[in-house]
């Protein structure tokens, strides 16, 4: 039989894993809203105060270099929100997860899709993996390193198209 310490333990991990998925979705729902009525405060919380944020191999690296504490990655995440907003649509999409709780620390892993329109014109589809620490302080989990690193990335002609949409039994 299971000590009483063993599964609070589990128990412990379990409830730790829902609020990492809460916090790497609310930046992502963030994210997917970006102009100057977002929360950048709210968004400052969801990493610790000495986070980094990095971009990762040669175009994420490039394109989107490094940024250590918080209010620098606030400051970084701002750039999008400035009128007129960077982006006319933007969608991100996690899957392949792999969370992995030691105490008061976690690393976790995502395959992400971005769905991106512009405001100055033009869409992108780029795929990233995501890895990332997390830290707990007090009954909340932050993020301490993010790294996002390009799988793909190419342009596409547009998102939303009012053409016929095939279903059985319907009409063209």
């Amino acid at each position: 039989m299971m000590a009483t310490d063993e599964i609070l333990k589990r128990l412990d991990a379990l409830e730790s894993e829902n609020k990492i998925r809460a916090c790497i979705n609310r930046y992502m729902d963030l994210c997917d809203h970006l102009n100057p009525e977002t929360p950048l405060d709210e968004l400052g919380q969801l990493f610790t105060e000495g986070a980094i944020w990095e971009g990762k191999g040669a175009r994420y690296a490039k394109s989107f270099g490094g940024f250590k504490g918080r209010k620098a990655i606030v400051d970084m995440l701002a750039k999008y929100t400035a009128e007129p907003a960077h982006f006319s649509l933007n969608v991100h999409y996690l899957t392949s997860e792999v969370i992995r709780v030691d105490g008061d620390c976690a690393s976790a892993s995502w395959n992400m899709l971005q769905v991106s329109s512009f405001s100055e014109d033009g869409s992108h589809l780029n795929s990233a993996r995501l890895t990332i620490d997390f830290e707990r302080q007090s009954d909340t989990w932050q993020m301490s390193h993010f790294q996002t690193e390009n799988r793909f990335s190419r342009p596409v002609s547009s998102w939303n198209d009012d053409a016929h949409l095939p279903v059985p039994g319907s009409e063209k």
